[in-house]
């Protein structure tokens, strides 16, 4: 049998090789040899989800009017004043009621705001702190966020505007749509992959309208 010529050097390397292999691989965690480890602070800065149930919804408090002032501040340009929507790309967060997502009722163009549409209150906390305002995300505290949580939810007459706004009181907030999501029933399929001829018209009988994107001449605003 024909062998190959292994030199010292060669064998020490991946001897070498194997060694620091299974010390990374040691222990209940991989170590890959470089970065450091983060901080609480900085795993904190990034763990700022909250659940549909609230879990994650930080301490502080905020008024219906503080509220409106920084509405007003940070939001109306975009959504409007009254929250009733800027036009073309921002929608109105005000109004509607889940009956007037209904195609029968508001044919190509459902009438989505947080009072109509979002099933959780929570979320509206959640996208608020991590999204906005536009172009200067994560800049407000927690409590100028709960201030700007609870006058929407007011407006949409979902909360007291006499109460603050904080952690349980959110909590409590039962939005009219919660029950309009449900899990899709329908299986998961594979089709074969169709590279070539694979139809030999192709119709389009509808098209998405939300709203969002402008068309036209609100395009160009």
């Amino acid at each position: 049998m024909y062998k190959f010529p292994v030199s010292k050097f060669a064998l020490g390397l991946a001897l070498g090789g194997f060694l620091i292999t299974s010390q990374a691989f040691a222990g209940d965690e991989m170590k890959y040899g470089f970065g450091v480890k983060p901080s609480d602070e900085e795993i904190a800065g990034w763990d700022i989800d909250i659940r549909p149930d609230g879990k994650g919804l930080p301490e502080g408090s905020g008024t219906y009017d503080e509220g409106e002032a920084l509405f007003a501040e940070h939001c109306a340009a975009c959504h409007g004043d009254f929250a009733d929507g800027g036009g073309g790309r921002y929608p109105p967060l005000v109004g509607g009621t889940p009956g007037e997502l209904s195609q029968a009722v508001r044919p190509g163009q459902p009438h989505k705001t947080i009072g109509s549409y979002w099933p959780y209150a929570s979320t509206v906390f959640d996208y608020i702190k991590r999204a906005m305002p536009f172009g200067n995300a994560q800049s407000l505290t927690n409590d100028e966020v709960y201030a700007i949580t609870g006058w929407l939810l007011a407006e949409n007459d979902l909360h007291d505007s006499d109460e603050p706004m904080n952690a349980e009181a959110l909590k409590k907030v039962v939005m009219p749509n919660v029950d309009g999501f449900f899990d899709d029933p329908r299986p998961d399929v594979k089709n074969p992959h169709c590279m070539k001829d694979c139809f030999k018209t192709v119709e389009i009988k509808s098209k998405a309208t939300l709203g969002v994107t402008p068309t036209g001449e609100d395009a160009l605003r």
